[in-house]
């Protein structure tokens, strides 16, 4: 029976990935390399669509490595331990605006969001894989998912709740405070990331395939659950990924900027981080919920079942700041689905990764893993990529500055680009979280 400090630890590793790079990278980029770095939408969104395809390659290629990785620290640890230091230099770097033309920005935001997509793949398809090897208990795996998925929103609460307050305390250009809250937040990940890699056990030693094979690529095409899971998991990073690229648009030019109530300035991060500890809080209640509703399975049904009804309510609210109150509760009670679903797909990973073994005679933990890693990247940057395009389709046009920095031309922004962003956030959303509540309710086992 694991301790409560190594569950703590566990959960450490994503309030690191999770809760502050994956979250800002989420929530900010978009919105950062259009209105403060200075790339056109067209090279944003080209950007990130192109960083996906690098990340096809790098996440199986880097799971099947861990698996076979032997060290005194184990099979998944050393590289939390040994990453954790270019994990958040790399982050922290890539927050920096530096004085270049448009040409030399271009080159540095490419090279930079490539090397923090490979070194986030380095460190968490590994920490995914830990869920494999701590424990061969179902009962004890759901309360490290569980752990791992409140310490992810407790730690998104904290940045997203955060950030427009340290922002005014830091004070100066844009560029300068993102850059300063780069460095503070990547430092703060590097740290912990390595107090997981030190504070967790790997108790079950996987059944290596010691020589490089591509049979076990093969084998994943073979795999019916992998494949329905991996398609809920991309869906599940779009839903996420929608909701939370386009809460900066909103705020900017849906409600026309931060708003102050009661002395609490209300602005896309705060917004979201609403939705956070709701997330910290059902996680935590995920395993319990899935005792009551009977399966894994079903207890995901319901949950997005949750998450499609009240996204459809939200387009229906209107784009008017009196209206904050309202779209912060719709965004709580969104978030209670977000909550017990979030727990349940890495447990799932984690039946699937039992299944494999059993089905193929040999640990496939770290592969397997790294196609969650993937479709968080690949639905996270893509509903970024589409969202930068469906603007631009929507009317959305850029201007550029006396620095030569562009950024979105207010003027360009009428009613048919505001029902865009407000259909990003709700309809989208609520369309995919239809199809991943279908996927689950076929999804082969039964748990």
């Amino acid at each position: 029976m694991a301790k409560l400090s190594e569950k703590i630890g566990y959960a450490l590793g994503d309030a690191a990935s999770g809760g502050i790079t994956w979250k800002i990278m989420s929530i900010a980029f978009p919105f950062f390399f259009t209105n403060v770095f200075g790339l056109s939408l067209g090279d944003t969104a080209a950007l990130m669509l192109i960083a996906r395809m690098f990340d096809v390659v790098t996440d199986p290629l880097m799971g099947s490595l861990a698996d076979r990785t032997q060290s005194r620290w184990g099979t998944y640890r050393p590289w939390l331990i040994f990453g954790s230091i270019p994990f958040g230099l790399i982050f922290a770097m890539l927050l920096f605006t530096p004085d270049f033309g448009p040409v030399g920005k271009r080159v540095w935001a490419y090279a930079l969001y490539l090397l923090m997509m490979a070194v986030y793949t380095l460190v968490n398809v590994p920490y995914g894989s830990l869920l494999g090897v701590m424990t061969d208990d179902d009962n004890e795996k759901n309360q490290f998912s569980s752990y791992r998925m409140v310490g992810a929103y407790a730690m998104g609460f904290v940045t997203l709740l955060s950030f427009p307050y340290l922002q005014k305390m830091v004070g100066g250009t844009d560029q300068h405070q993102y850059a300063v809250l780069g460095a503070s937040f990547g430092v703060l990940a590097c740290l912990m990331t390595l107090a997981c890699g030190l504070m967790t056990k790997e108790r079950i030693k996987p059944k290596r395939a010691e020589k490089f094979s591509f049979k076990q690529f093969a084998d994943l095409f073979k795999n019916k659950p992998w494949i329905y899971l991996t398609t809920i998991g991309i869906c599940t990073n779009f839903f996420n990924g929608f909701r939370y690229a386009v809460a900066s648009y909103i705020f900017t030019y849906c409600m026309g900027g931060d708003i102050t109530v009661s002395g609490l300035i209300i602005n896309y991060t705060v917004f979201m981080a609403f939705g956070e500890v709701t997330c910290m809080i059902f996680g935590g209640v995920s395993p319990k919920f899935t005792e009551w509703i009977g399966s894994k399975r079903m207890a995901f049904v319901w949950s997005s079942v949750i998450c499609c009804i009240l996204s459809v309510f939200f387009f229906f609210i209107p784009m008017d700041p009196s209206c904050i109150w309202l779209m912060v509760v719709l965004v709580v009670l969104t978030s209670v689905g977000v909550g017990l679903y979030s727990p349940l797909l890495w447990s799932m990973y984690a039946d699937v990764a039992d299944y494999a073994t059993e089905k193929f005679g040999t640990s496939s933990t770290g592969l397997i893993f790294s196609s969650g890693t993937m479709s968080q990247k690949l639905g996270g940057a893509v509903s970024g990529a589409l969202i930068t395009l469906l603007l631009g389709w929507a009317g959305a046009t850029m201007i550029t500055d006396a620095m030569g920095n562009e950024s979105i031309d207010p003027a360009s922004v009428n009613d048919s680009v505001k029902t865009m962003i407000w259909s990003l956030f709700s309809l989208f959303p609520a369309a995919i979280a239809l199809v991943m509540g279908l996927l689950a309710y076929f999804f082969p086992i039964k748990k």
